[in-house]
């Protein structure tokens, strides 16, 4: 049976990330993708220009819907903008006990608008991240969620450490957004730190890539992978998910989610 994926994120009208992305990638990494809205946004490769969260009680009963009726093997949440849905969102998941959960902490869009409202961030750290199997921070929300400036390896893994005291099982902060030749995203756990060293490709076109690969994520562990094998293939996808990013809009492009279907056409 294939494996059912649910994502608990905002929406993205461009197409390029949010539960639009979350859709993509569940799909390309073989499961099943399954959604629950947590908000709207009006946003393009450029901006995001405004958003409107959902009824809590809607929500609710988008999350019911899904559960009642499909056998969900993994789940990830994104855009969670209030207190108020953290709270919601938390409870639900701890009726269900569900075990794979991945947070992904998202807190600023990459032109800089507000996605989760700053008196929610203790509400995420206090709430949801000790549900958490894997939460997956870029640098900066590391820095935000660790209390600490992150500049390279040594930090990112004193900062996995003390995320990890939040109560989630494992933490991976991604390398996107370091100064470094290579993107080496670093997964700490009690057991130690792992490094995956990624090469580092010169393109603007990267919106939507923290979903992307948070998606990813959920559907290996959803289709039974280990934590270690997960990061490998759900960093190799992403990585050529970049590699072949599409120009198209203004801005910053989106990553090509198909990519290995239009090599293989360019291959016939």
């Amino acid at each position: 049976m294939i494996p059912q994926i649910l994502s608990i994120a905002g929406s993205d009208s461009g197409g390029g990330a949010g539960i639009q992305a979350d859709i993509k990638s569940i799909q390309a990494n073989g499961g099943f993708a399954l959604t629950v809205v947590t908000s709207v946004t009006a946003q393009n490769t450029q901006a995001v220009i405004d958003a409107r969260d959902l009824p809590l009680d809607l929500i609710d009963a988008q999350f019911r819907a899904v559960y009642d009726d499909f056998d969900i093997a993994a789940v990830k949440t994104g855009m969670l903008a209030t207190s108020a849905v953290v709270l919601t969102v938390a409870r639900l998941l701890k009726e269900r006990a569900v075990e794979r959960l991945v947070v992904d902490p998202v807190m600023v869009s990459k032109s800089g608008y507000r996605l989760l409202q700053e008196d929610a961030v203790e509400t995420l750290r206090g709430e949801l991240l000790p549900l958490a199997y894997l939460v997956t921070p870029n640098r900066q929300e590391a820095e935000i969620l660790a209390g600490m400036e992150i500049r390279g390896g040594g930090d990112a893994r004193e900062a996995g450490l003390r995320i990890l005291e939040s109560g989630c099982r494992a933490v991976l902060i991604k390398g996107g957004h370091f100064d470094s030749e290579q993107s080496t995203d670093y997964l700490v756990t009690a057991g130690g730190v792992r490094e995956y060293v990624g090469m580092r490709i010169d393109t603007k076109n990267t919106h939507g890539t923290g979903c992307t690969y948070s998606a990813a994520l959920a559907t290996w562990l959803g289709r039974g992978a280990g934590l270690e094998e997960a990061v490998d293939r759900s960093k190799e996808y992403v990585t050529e998910a970049i590699r072949h990013a599409l120009a198209i809009g203004h801005g910053h492009g989106p990553t090509d989610h198909f990519y290995f279907l239009r090599d293989k056409e360019s291959r016939q």
